[in-house]
């Protein structure tokens, strides 16, 4: 089956982009407009996201998401049979503080959020960077897609880390300098071990691995945030968050990170992952602290 749906990508993404995006714009309208795929979902999240936003401007970022969104899968099909000429086209990034920690000896973990187009941003990385990119993931349901994209995203010598298997996994990427990637806005596998805030206008919970390990390890934190200039070109930038994670508390960090994502996402709505249940969990008092 693997083969199969491989072949089939493979024979797709010698389209010209401008042709997939057709097809791209086709699948925009069958799912926003008839499938409707979590449109609610979306439509409340930007709403408790920016309540100042009319309904107008509340359809309006919907719309652009799903576009975003889309073109996201379109391009990323598209990554199964081009390389680095395609990426260096389509992506420009912040490479200089991280190349400056990794000369001083430093560990890294970057910091990021649901945006997109991740899978460019993968690669771009890993081009970029004289040290292993190691990355968390999770790996789809489908095991052929799975694997398509696992070796998509491991092409330039990134390290993929499956998050049901990093506990096991972990110490071999911490045995010599690293350089650690994790999408920090993900949802924790239970909301009592968690670090409750407010995010985006909605109490929310955080993963607590990411700012323990920056600590455990004294690591450089940076945030890495996306945006999308343009259909078909993205821009990556860097941020220092902290050049020694032991200066914070595991919450303190959490909550760095948080206030500089919210700041990137308010500065471009649409090009955030509204679908994803960020808010499924309701705060229980038992939960313990909110983090402010």
């Amino acid at each position: 089956m693997y083969y199969f749906v491989y072949s089939l990508l493979w024979l797709f993404s010698l389209l010209p982009l401008r042709v997939l995006y057709f097809f791209g714009d086709c699948i925009y309208a069958f799912v926003f407009y008839i499938v409707k795929y979590r449109k609610e979902i979306v439509i409340s999240n930007i709403q408790h996201a920016f309540p100042e936003k009319d309904n107008k401007e509340v359809l309006r970022i919907a719309k652009q998401f799903y576009h975003n969104f889309i073109d996201t899968f379109i391009e990323s099909i598209k990554l199964v049979s081009t390389g680095k000429k395609f990426i260096a086209k389509h992506s420009t990034g912040e490479f200089e503080l991280l190349n400056k920690y990794i000369k001083e000896g430093k560990n890294i973990h970057i910091m990021a959020g649901h945006q997109f187009n991740w899978e460019i941003g993968n690669l771009l990385y890993a081009m970029n960077l004289p040290v292993p990119f190691a990355g968390v993931y999770m790996p789809i349901s489908n095991k052929s897609l799975d694997k398509v994209f696992y070796n998509i995203r491991k092409r330039y010598g990134t390290i993929l880390i499956s998050a049901r298997n990093f506990k096991n996994s972990m110490h071999n990427v911490f045995s010599k300098q690293y350089l650690l990637a994790l999408a920090a806005d993900q949802n924790p596998g239970h909301p009592g071990n968690a670090y409750w805030m407010n995010f985006m206008g909605r109490l929310a919970p955080f993963v607590t691995g990411p700012s323990k390990g920056a600590i455990k390890y004294n690591t450089a934190v940076l945030l890495v945030g996306f945006k999308k200039i343009k259909r078909g070109q993205y821009y990556f930038s860097t941020q220092l968050l902290t050049e020694d994670g032991s200066k914070f508390t595991p919450p303190q960090l959490t909550l760095l990170y948080k206030n500089e994502l919210e700041k990137i996402i308010r500065a471009d709505p649409a090009n955030y992952l509204w679908s994803h249940r960020r808010w499924k969990y309701e705060y229980k008092p038992e939960y313990g602290e909110v983090y402010q």
